[in-house]
């Protein structure tokens, strides 16, 4: 029986393979000053609960314990469509984080868990990563010394599952094959697992995934759970751990976060939702207006080759259906997505995990998205559609040539 590797506890600065790059220093806390002095450089955010919003026109708040109010950094107008979109669709379990990717502020963060007692569905750890995982699976593959989008696996079998013989080079039987570009856009499991099998080992792969902040809280005003990657060392189960099944979990905040992470060319900044504390008619704490950077998890030509990967999953692979219509015209017309599905279903328990994470636009990013919806065997909506429309609604709003709202 393979030993399972421990995950890295604690986020990385960088990645130890990686070469030395710039430094990354942290933005302060912030503070202001006010009648009662120089105030506490961080908040007190006890009671905050982000399941207890008040949407206000031009602003949106939720209450802290000892009469305290926050006001955060969410648009309302946004935060109403993708509540609006949840309860259209009915659907059973879901959670969408809309981040603004210059300085980490959380523009939409819905969630719903219908028939149930309600939790912060983007704060939980619970669901599988899935094919998401396969953006730490490339990046630790493009740190080896001639790997880019560019390269070119051939393959057989391995939509649905990975057999051991699949996993063998095989010219006579290998039929199709595919740069890592079109790997990706067309979520193709078997030539993740090939590569990593090949190139890559349990520790150098959870070493790439602790960069990202698997093993760690992703630090926020609330508490979030840990994403985990307990990644086997049996070679088959590690080859299909690389590609997305199972033994990773990931949170919509921690998704968006990776997604924030790539489109910032490798640098990670912290995502915040209190933009500000007000006690009675004083504001006691403001957010600086810099953003806090958390580490560097990979270097940028890695982040541009992620990139590159990430955009034929809209141009032509697993969401093109999803992000044009029939007549191949797209809902974001002249935007171009840069994004990752993921599927994985617990049997068991008759859960259907969907995932849609990315940003846009790819060439000039402005959001990353985070989009997870949890289905029965009964489904009206899936994560791609969820990630699909709060994009519209932000382009829409910002008068995005033939964007519609959704």
């Amino acid at each position: 029986m393979g030993v399972t590797v421990g995950v890295i506890g604690a986020l990385l600065p960088i990645v130890s393979n990686q070469p030395e790059r710039e430094p990354v220093s942290a933005a302060p806390l912030g503070h202001v000053s006010s009648s009662r002095g120089l105030l506490p450089r961080a908040p007190d955010l006890e009671g905050l609960e982000l399941l207890r919003l008040t949407l206000h026109p031009d602003h949106v708040e939720s209450p802290l314990r000892h009469g305290a109010t926050a006001e955060l950094t969410l648009d309302p107008a946004l935060q109403r469509s993708a509540q609006a979109l949840l309860d259209r669709h009915d659907v059973p379990e879901a959670g969408v984080v809309l981040m603004n990717i210059k300085n980490g502020d959380v523009l939409v963060y819905a969630s719903r868990v219908n028939g149930a007692r309600p939790f912060d569905v983007n704060a939980r750890a619970e669901a599988p990563a899935a094919s998401i995982f396969k953006l730490i699976t490339a990046a630790a593959l493009l740190e080896k010394p001639g790997i880019s989008a560019e390269t070119e696996q051939c393959y057989r079998g391995g939509q649905s599952r990975i057999a051991a013989d699949e996993l063998r080079d095989d010219p006579a039987r290998d039929r199709w094959c595919a740069n890592l570009a079109m790997a990706m856009g067309r979520s193709i499991n078997v030539v993740f697992a090939r590569l990593a099998r090949r190139l890559l080992t349990p520790e150098s792969l959870t070493e790439t995934a602790g960069a990202f902040g698997f093993g760690a809280s992703t630090p926020f005003d609330v508490k979030t759970e840990a994403p985990m990657a307990a990644l086997p060392s049996d070679p088959l189960e590690f080859a299909r751990a690389s590609a997305g099944f199972w033994h990773t979990s990931l949170s919509p905040i921690a998704a968006a976060s990776i997604a924030q992470t790539i489109a910032n060319s490798g640098i990670t900044y912290r995502p915040r939702i209190v933009r500000s504390v007000r006690d009675g008619d004083e504001t006691v704490w403001r957010a600086p207006a810099e953003p806090t950077p958390l580490r560097r998890a990979v270097s940028g030509r890695v982040a541009h080759e992620l990139t590159k990967m990430m955009v034929q999953t809209v141009a032509s692979g697993s969401a093109y259906k999803t992000f044009h219509l029939a007549n191949g015209n797209a809902y974001l017309p002249q935007i171009r997505v840069a994004g990752k599905t993921g599927t994985l279903t617990r049997h068991e328990d008759e859960r259907h995990y969907t995932w849609f994470v990315g940003f846009a636009p790819a060439d000039k990013p402005e959001v990353a998205i985070s989009a997870l919806v949890v289905n029965t065997p009964s489904w009206h909506i899936k994560g791609p559609q969820l990630g699909r429309d709060v994009l519209r609604a932000y382009f829409a709003q910002r008068g995005a040539p033939g964007v519609t709202p959704p």
